[in-house]
């Protein structure tokens, strides 16, 4: 694939099977935590598999993805869904401040967001993270360990967000079994909180 990142995610997406549009884990074992209204934001979207479930759950979505290809599938996907795709450089031009009730993230990693990602949560929003680990049991995902996590990394990138959930189960145990390769957080901004 080239270097460039819109090429390169431009031709992965071209080819992309629609299956890949699937919600990410942690949405859907946490689905339950989700607010009945409210503005949600999916970051790195792809094929808009979080986006659109998101819309069905009631929210106003706004998908960003680096990828033309990706971001005009998703609009011939959305069904007349309460959903707004865009093409965006997150790292760029970061998501404002204190706009979003849900902010959801799978398989992207890039840790100069975290801070910029607290900041856009309204106070009471909640963060849906997952992307792949360093200690994996597979070859799925990233090639580099700079785009995997450490062990416990998840968690301190977000060190101004209340946990509600972490799964990171890495190579203990039976290694057939539970859930690989990745690590999932579900997280809220404090009340009290106001920081941009």
């Amino acid at each position: 694939m080239p270097d460039d990142p819109r090429a390169k995610w431009d031709a992965r997406y071209r080819d992309a099977d629609a299956a890949e549009a699937a919600p990410a884990r942690v949405l859907m074992d946490f689905a339950h935590l989700l607010p009945e209204r409210g503005e949600a934001l999916d970051v790195a979207c792809g094929l808009g598999g979080n986006a659109r479930f998101l819309a069905q759950k009631g929210l106003q979505v706004t998908a960003w993805d680096i990828s033309a290809v990706a971001i005009q599938r998703l609009r011939a996907a959305t069904d007349g869904l309460a959903l707004q795709a865009g093409v965006r450089d997150l790292v760029r031009e970061p998501p404002p401040a204190n706009r979003f009730d849900v902010i959801v993230v799978s398989r992207y990693l890039e840790r100069s967001l975290a801070p910029h990602l607290t900041a856009a949560l309204k106070p009471g929003g909640l963060l849906f993270y997952q992307t792949y680990t360093r200690e994996r049991v597979s070859e799925a995902g990233p090639g580099r360990d700079a785009f995997r996590l450490a062990p416990n990394e998840l968690l301190a990138l977000f060190p101004d967000l209340r946990v509600v959930a972490y799964r990171e189960e890495g190579r203990l145990g039976r290694l057939d079994r539970g859930f690989r390769d990745e690590a999932m957080l579900v997280a809220v901004k404090p009340l009290g909180a106001c920081r941009t």
